[in-house]
């Protein structure tokens, strides 16, 4: 690949280098919330802002982790990975908001994602089809046992990745719209918790680097339960995800320096 950077060792992109991040990294999608997470580290210090990407470095129990946004969508989230690794970083957790699909998950609630839906571009560029977008189980792990000590609703398990949101929310006005209104009653009929953007391509991405990646998502409201008639809650918030993925971090950290 060529050296956009003339040997200077940062990133074209999420402009880090070498020593610039930790082994952990925390990947909200918006920027805007790379401060708030960080404000759960001790001694956080902002080290790089470019583009849709801001990385602010700090420690968890005298460990150095990071949190850099990725931007919306798959090809932005990529980048972003591919670049920490280069940067020494191998676990991930992204943190941000869904739209539940299945009728039991409510806005407020946490969903933990255990696999992903390709239903998406990026990760076609790194594996075919065939081959599944599936969390490590060690980071899954970490943050069931977060939500369930810190009494968070939440469910476990599939989601769906696009990259068109309003694909998602005004199918009908598509010209691809039997496709995709077919596609989504599929999801649906196999039990998939909710959707969202990014998971689908960090998962593959995570396993053709041989990383470890997980993803933890507030819910903000569910079209399905809306379209019955149900109630649902708008919560638009998403500090439950962003303290159940510290939480989380900190187990990892503990179990992977011998810890129980």
């Amino acid at each position: 690949m060529s050296d956009y950077m003339h040997g200077t060792g940062i990133q074209y992109h999420i402009h880090t280098k070498h020593g610039d991040v930790g082994k952990y990294v925390l990947l909200p999608g918006d920027p805007k919330r790379c401060q708030r997470i960080a404000e759960h580290f001790d001694n956080p210090r902002l080290v790089a802002d470019s583009r849709e990407y801001v990385t602010y470095t700090g420690t968890l129990d005298n460990v150095k982790v990071s949190v850099t946004s990725t931007g919306i969508g798959g090809p932005s989230a990529a980048i972003a990975m591919e670049e920490l690794v280069y940067c020494k970083a191998d676990t991930f957790i992204r943190v941000g908001t869904c739209g539940g699909i299945a009728l039991q998950v409510v806005g407020g609630d946490i969903v933990i994602a255990t696999g992903a839906i390709r239903a998406e571009g990026t990760s076609r560029e790194y594996a075919p089809i065939e081959f599944p977008a599936v969390a490590d189980h060690t980071v899954v792990n970490a943050l069931c046992d977060a939500a369930i000590r810190m009494h968070k609703t939440h469910h476990v398990g599939v989601v769906q990745c696009k990259d068109s949101f309003y694909g998602q929310h005004s199918p009908q006005s598509k010209p691809v719209s039997y496709d995709l209104v077919n596609k989504w009653e599929s999801w649906k009929r196999l039990g998939t918790l909710a959707s969202e953007m990014e998971s689908a391509a960090l998962f593959i991405v995570a396993s053709s680097l041989n990383v470890r990646c997980g993803s933890v998502f507030s819910v903000v409201g569910n079209q399905e339960r809306e379209a019955l008639g149900m109630d649902n809650p708008m919560v638009h918030d998403p500090q439950d995800a962003i303290l159940v993925a510290v939480q989380a971090l900190r187990y990892l950290i503990q179990k992977d320096n011998g810890g129980r």
